[in-house]
């Protein structure tokens, strides 16, 4: 995939649409296509994080080991959307695991890069830093949703 048609794909992207071209041109330059099959890890728990993904098409989960109950996952993200945000903070491990459900094609961006070049540039790192506090906004209020839902009480209490 060449750099324009990343440029193009990040723009569609609603979390980026904010972005200026400059930013945008930065991102795409750091981008690369991947394919994960099915049951394959994009990424797992306490490993080096490095990468974060716009998923192209295809669908993961965000998964953590619960003991006594296994692998359980807190959240499906699917074509369109951005997986990964612990790139951006320290210590740059990732949170919990994330495993394609399906076969899930990706724009790979590479975090260290990026990181360096907002390090560079902080006005780059701000706007950065805004697209990606809004997802993970976006998604403790999806899990708090999912939460409630889960030990909602039929007695209303």
């Amino acid at each position: 995939m060449k750099y324009h048609e990343i440029k193009d794909l990040l723009r569609q992207c609603h979390g980026f649409a904010t972005l200026c071209e400059e930013d945008l041109d930065l991102m795409a330059k750091c981008g690369v296509n991947a394919v994960f099959r099915e049951g394959q890890l994009l990424a797992q728990e306490g490993h080096p994080a490095d990468l974060f993904y716009l998923i192209r098409n295809g669908k993961v989960a965000i998964e953590t080991h619960v003991p006594h109950r296994g692998t359980v996952t807190l959240q499906s993200l699917g074509t369109g959307e951005v997986v990964g945000w612990s790139w951006l903070f320290p210590p740059y491990l990732w949170m919990f695991d994330v495993r394609a459900l399906e076969d899930t094609r990706v724009i790979s961006l590479d975090g260290k890069c990026l990181r360096e070049k907002c390090e560079a540039n902080h006005s780059l790192g701000f706007r950065l830093m805004k697209t990606f506090m809004g997802t993970l906004v976006a998604r403790v209020h999806d899990a708090r949703l999912q939460v409630l839902d889960v030990y909602h009480s039929p007695q209303g209490g």
